[in-house]
C-alpha cells in the first residue's frame, strides 16, 4: 500500500492536493499533526472526495516527551493523545513520532541513572500509559529512529524493538522505518528491515540526500524484497523533497521498476 506525505503534493486547497495524490494513484495520504484538529472536516472531505484513505498522522519533529520539565513531558504527551484522536476521526492507521531529537537535557544521576537511563524509563512509562489509548482508538503508535546526527537517542530498528519489547510487543506499539536514516545507521538496511518487518506500521521511502527515491544512491530493488508481504502490512509512505509532480511521477516509475510496488 502506497501513500504520499501530504507536503510532497502541489495545490492551492487540501482538495486540490488530494485529487493531485489521486491522479498519480495513490491509495493515500499521510497527515502532520500540527494543527491537524483545526482542519479535520476539509482534510476528511477531500479524502472522501477523492476516494483516499489517511495512512497515518506524523508528528514530525515535535519533541518532549522525555524533557527534564515535567509540564514539557506532560503538554508533549497530550499532543501525542490529540494526534490519536485525529488518527481515529480520519481512521488512519498509525501516529508516528521519533522519541527524541537532539541531546538529553535529563540530569546525570550517576551511580543511580544516567541521562541515558532516565530516558528509557521515560520512554517505556510513556509507552505504557498511552497504550490501553491507541488500542482504544484502533490506531497505532509508531516510533521512528532517527540517525545520530539527529538524536542521541534510538537511532536503529533494535532500539526500538527493545522499547516494543518492554511494553510486552503491544500490537498497538509498533515501529516505523526511514530509510535514509537506515542506511547511515544500519550496516545492512535491507536485513534491518526484514528482521523488523513485521513490528513496521510505516516505511518512509527517502533517498539518501534527503529526495525522493531514484535521485540519490540508495538502492531501493534490494529493500523492496524485504519486504514480504506476508510479514509486513504497514504502509510505503513516499518521503523526502519534491520537484513537483512530474518528479514525483519519475519515482514513481522508479519505485516500479525496481518492484517496490
Amino acid at each position: 500500500m502506497l501513500a504520499i506525505q501530504e507536503a510532497l503534493l502541489p495545490g492551492a486547497t487540501v482538495m486540490h492536493k488530494f485529487a493531485t495524490a489521486a491522479e498519480l494513484g495513490f491509495s493515500a495520504v499521510e497527515l502532520p499533526a500540527e494543527d491537524l484538529d483545526e482542519r479535520l472536516p476539509e482534510v476528511y472531505d477531500a479524502l472522501q472526495t477523492q476516494g483516499l484513505a489517511a495512512s497515518g498522522v506524523n508528528m514530525g519533529t515535535a519533541s518532549g516527551w522525555l524533557a527534564a520539565d515535567r509540564a514539557t513531558r506532560a503538554e508533549s504527551a497530550d499532543m501525542l493523545r490529540r494526534a490519536l484522536t485525529c488518527a481515529l476521526d480520519l481512521e488512519a492507521e498509525y501516529v508516528t513520532f521519533v522519541p527524541h531529537y537532539g541531546e538529553s537535557d535529563l540530569p546525570d544521576l550517576t551511580p543511580f541513572a544516567s541521562p541515558t537511563e532516565l530516558q528509557k524509563e521515560l520512554l517505556i512509562w510513556l509507552l505504557r500509559g498511552i497504550s490501553d489509548l491507541a488500542d482504544a482508538m484502533d490506531a497505532k503508535l509508531a516510533m521512528l529512529p532517527v540517525n545520530s546526527r539527529e538524536t542521541s537517542f534510538v537511532t536503529c530498528l533494535d532500539d526500538a524493538a527493545y522499547f516494543r519489547s518492554q511494553v510486552e510487543d503491544h500490537p498497538n506499539i509498533t515501529i516505523a522505518a526511514n530509510t535514509r536514516c537506515l542506511a547511515l545507521e544500519e550496516q545492512d538496511v535491507a536485513s534491518s528491515l526484514a528482521a523488523h518487518c513485521h513490528a513496521l506500521s510505516a516505511v518512509y521511502l527517502i533517498d539518501d540526500n534527503r529526495r525522493m527515491p531514484g535521485q540519490g544512491s540508495l538502492p531501493f530493488a534490494n529493500l523492496a524484497s524485504a519486504l514480504p508481504s506476508t510479514d509486513f502490512a504497514g504502509w510505503l509512505v513516499l518521503a523526502g523533497e519534491s520537484g513537483g509532480v512530474a518528479e514525483v511521477s519519475g519515482c514513481l516509475d522508479y519505485l516500479r521498476r525496481c518492484k517496490v510496488m
